[in-house]
């Protein structure tokens, strides 16, 4: 909870007038956010050995739920990332679910947020996925004091990477979304991401927090470019993702990688499967890369890495980069995820 409340008063400091514009809209964003939230702390192993705790926010709408997903971030993100305080009604995923009739589970990684902070070394998208393994377990044991038929994994790039692993592995979930990752990556794109990542000790802010000093996280300035551009540049959003970035493992991004282009584990999965990208994402997107064009031409490109049982859909949001829960558009999106939910029996 400490960490919790350092990234708040981080995120005040750095993006006050974000922040007093989205009290401004706090009164019409109560009346139309009636689920209820409570953070949840859930013991894990790391590596089957060392104690660590994941933790998470737990919303359910009103009427209750009989699904759930469980949301995993990704490179630099925590939680926050499905539930954005700026917009929210644009921007949050987590209210977007719930007011569908979903139950969301948004966690912090190991390393990020408000959870345990085990040396980087020790976190690998591998082990991320038993620890999110973990997890699941844990929701299907009903220890977080509600229970649910179904349980959908979501992530975003690494966090997609994780659930793909995840759901390849132990086959606990009843179906799996995956957001900002794709099996073919256009290199110049990448680079761009990846010129991006700076050790967390060069950082003005996150360099405070007493990290191991191998985490990373990203250069001061670069987001827009790395995860939002083509996307419009609006100045409080890029600021906002700037006062409440986090830190990933190298190991991890070396996993998510490999995931991506190499082990075939999506091919593992036997559930339903929605794939969703960013029309403009720029390290994955290209002629010679993935097709993000439109929803078919992304399904050509990811079809051969699923399986028949996988059901694959696909969608592409048009005009936005790899963080598409901030894009504009993203209610768009938000609508693609509910209606393949319904189609494929994952919200009853």
């Amino acid at each position: 909870m400490r960490r919790g409340r350092v990234k708040r008063r981080r995120a005040g400091a750095a993006a006050s007038a974000i922040l007093l514009a989205a009290s401004l809209s706090m009164p019409a964003q109560a009346q139309a956010d009636a689920a209820t939230c409570r953070s949840v702390t859930i013991p894990v192993k790391l590596a089957g050995l060392l104690p660590q705790t994941v933790h998470g926010r737990l919303c359910e709408p009103p009427q209750g739920a009989r699904t759930v997903q469980v949301l995993v971030p990704g490179a630099t993100y925590n939680s926050v990332y499905w539930d954005p305080a700026i917009t929210p009604e644009t921007r949050s995923f987590r209210l977007a679910m719930n007011k569908a009739g979903h139950a969301t589970l948004a966690i912090d990684r190991l390393g990020t947020g408000a959870g345990s902070k085990p040396p980087s070394a020790l976190l690998t998208a591998f082990t991320g996925a038993d620890v999110v393994h973990q997890v699941v377990q844990t929701i299907r044991r009903g220890e977080l004091g509600s229970r649910f038929d179904k349980v959908i994994l979501g992530g975003h790039s690494l966090g997609s990477a994780i659930a793909v692993l995840e759901a390849g592995t132990y086959h606990d979930v009843d179906g799996v979304l995956i957001t900002g990752l794709a099996h073919r990556i256009n290199p110049p794109g990448a680079l761009t991401v990846l010129g991006s990542f700076i050790p967390v000790a060069l950082d003005p802010v996150l360099s405070r927090l007493g990290l191991d000093p191998t985490y990373l996280t990203t250069q001061p300035g670069t987001r827009y470019a790395a995860f939002h551009a083509p996307g419009p540049a609006v100045p409080e959003m890029t600021a906002y993702d700037e006062a409440t970035k986090d830190v990933v493992a190298p190991g991890e991004l070396l996993d998510a990688a490999a995931l991506a282009t190499v082990l075939p584990y999506s091919l593992k999965i036997t559930v339903p499967v929605l794939v969703v990208l960013g029309g403009g994402d720029g390290g994955l997107c290209g002629p010679l890369a993935t097709d993000c064009t439109s929803s078919a031409g992304l399904l050509r490109s990811e079809a051969p890495y699923y399986s028949a049982a996988a059901k694959l859909r696909t969608y592409v949001l048009p005009g936005y980069g790899h963080s598409i829960n901030y894009a504009p558009n993203a209610p768009d999106y938000h609508r693609a995820v509910t209606q393949w939910a319904d189609t494929m029996g994952l919200s009853r």
